[in-house]
């Protein structure tokens, strides 16, 4: 729990303004980032494990080393971004020097809750989701 309570604050104390990080991306990368995300969350509405992790970055993909081990863990810990009521991007800002998108979440359960995406471009130019943490409306910072 504290360990918890510490993560979660580190993680708000971390994003900084939306201003900051959305100016150093293009519209392009921005959209771009916006499509592997929502391209994600479809996998994961039609149980394609195979093609949500593909939208995971290297680092993640080697974390978990398969996609049905990867899905596993969306389902038990990620229901809110698994199974979402609603999925309403905002804007993007930066954490631990790491574009991340913001995304008000309402799960299956009918709470709301906001994503943090980390994003990592590869060489080629493309965007993969870095992870993903979830914070409940009642853990943001005033």
């Amino acid at each position: 729990m504290v360990a918890r309570l510490l993560a979660l604050l580190l993680l708000a104390l971390a994003v900084v303004p939306a201003a900051a990080q959305d100016a150093a991306l293009s519209d392009a990368d921005r959209a771009a980032i916006r499509d592997v995300i929502g391209r994600q969350v479809e996998a994961f509405r039609r149980d394609d494990g195979d093609a949500a992790f593909g939208f995971a970055s290297p680092s993640i993909q080697r974390m978990f080393g398969s996609a049905d081990i990867f899905m596993d863990m969306v389902r038990q810990g990620y229901q809110p971004v698994y199974r979402p009521r609603v999925f309403d991007f905002r804007e993007i800002v930066d954490l631990h020097g790491q574009p991340a998108q913001k995304v008000h979440v309402v799960g299956p359960d009918g709470r709301p809750v906001t994503a943090f995406y980390p994003m990592t471009q590869l060489p080629d130019g493309s965007w993969r989701i870095d992870g993903c943490f979830l914070q409940a409306p009642d853990e943001h910072q005033a």
